[in-house]
């Protein structure tokens, strides 16, 4: 359950559907993690709207019985943002928006209002720029038309509404402009990641919100921004980190997400080098989540889409705190036993056991994390050896009391 804190919330809805690719049980997951997303942007979700399709509704998205009865509860509970759980199109948003006359997001709108939010540094501030000029470019015909009454909130971050309301052309330009500012910095970065020296490169990935930034404070002993929300970290921070007398670089980065945006996965490539140009990967994983095998698919897909996928990885399994098995009735010979009810002994002994290298710890409560330090110092050790072979020496067998 979402903790509401006391701050004012933006009042929002979320609608979605179910079809013969998203089954109701998909749609709830996919709602349960747009809502998670709202609550990071600043909003509170009043209410969910469902509905079974073929397919979307090519003009509203859903059919005009939901849609009526979405106006209604919006009108009723002076809400003042719609979100959608697929990206919409510019066709779909302005009809949408004429009939519930409030704002109109879609889960792509809402993750770059996440990034907008987080960006710190100038570099990610001029990903998300981009990101943004990129989505909002087809969109400006008359989007903004109806929002007049709307100041702020969720989805109004980013570019600013001069320059959404200006033509194509200006728009063009100011992508072209940001990409030769990041291509600059790239450059800058490049040169950065050359002059650290041949320290071995291991790299924290994973899906977002599993605990990479908490792993990363716990064991570089720094102090990186950590917080139960989506998408906490989006600057990658590199520590130099020393495990008995081996020293490496250890770079946390920023979580992937399903039904991820294009646009975003575009701008952030360049912040992805750090993994395309690591030696090690830790693909950190939370297992309390229900659908984690499904997390780890994603985070595969898009490491295969930026070439990572052949690298040396160690499986990290973290939060074994949280985990809860859902409890089974073995005298039910109807009920079929899931994967739900399996304790960690029996995942252990699953797929996860059959080669390569799995962990199962907890960052929080420092659960296992002796196993992980010698893990990462025999990987990291093995690296350096096979690169440097002249000066093994120097890297002893490690030792079980660490200091």
């Amino acid at each position: 359950m979402i903790e509401k804190k006391d701050i004012e919330l933006e009042k929002t809805v979320l609608i979605g559907v179910i079809t013969k690719d998203q089954n109701e049980d998909k749609s709830k997951e996919y709602l349960d993690e747009l809502e998670f997303l709202t609550y990071t942007a600043g909003g509170e979700v009043l209410k969910r709207f469902t509905q079974k399709l073929e397919m979307p509704h090519p003009k509203t998205f859903i059919g005009s019985g939901k849609m009526e009865e979405v106006q209604q509860f919006i009108d009723a509970n002076d809400v003042g943002t719609a979100i959608f759980d697929d990206e919409l199109s510019p066709a779909q948003e302005r009809n949408i928006s004429k009939i519930l006359n409030c704002k109109v997001l879609d889960r792509t709108n809402l993750i770059l209002d996440i990034f907008a939010q987080r960006a710190k540094t100038s570099y990610a501030r001029t990903q998300v720029e981009l990101a943004q000029c990129q989505y909002l470019l087809p969109r400006l015909k008359g989007m903004w038309t109806h929002l007049e009454r709307q100041k702020g909130g969720i989805g109004m971050r980013g570019p600013g509404e001069t320059e959404i309301e200006t033509d194509r052309r200006i728009v063009r330009d100011k992508i072209s402009l940001l990409k030769d500012k990041i291509a600059k910095i790239d450059k800058q970065m490049a040169v950065q990641r050359g002059n650290r020296g041949k320290m071995v490169r291991v790299a924290l990935v994973g899906y977002t919100n599993v605990g990479k930034s908490t792993l990363m404070n716990v064991i570089s002993k720094s102090d990186v921004f950590a917080e139960n929300k989506l998408f906490a970290t989006l600057d990658t921070t590199v520590r130099k980190v020393v495990i008995k007398n081996l020293p490496f670089l250890l770079s946390d980065t920023v979580g992937f997400i399903r039904k991820l945006p294009t646009q975003l996965i575009e701008s952030f490539k360049s912040t992805l080098d750090e993994v395309r140009e690591a030696d090690l990967l830790l693909h950190v994983v939370d297992i309390s989540h229900p659908n984690f095998e499904e997390h780890i698919d994603s985070v595969n897909s898009i490491l295969d889409e930026i070439e990572c996928q052949d690298k040396p990885t160690v499986m990290i399994f973290n939060k074994i705190d949280a985990y809860e098995a859902e409890p089974f009735d073995d005298s039910d010979l109807i009920v079929e036993r899931s994967k739900a009810n399996y304790s960690l002994a029996e995942w252990k002994k699953t797929w996860m056991a059959n080669g390569g290298q799995t962990l199962f710890i907890s960052a929080l409560n420092k659960e296992n994390l002796e196993e992980f330090r010698k893990t990462v110092y025999d990987e990291v050790r093995r690296i350096h050896i096979t690169r440097f072979p002249y000066n093994h020496f120097l890297y002893p067998d490690y030792d079980e009391h660490m200091e």
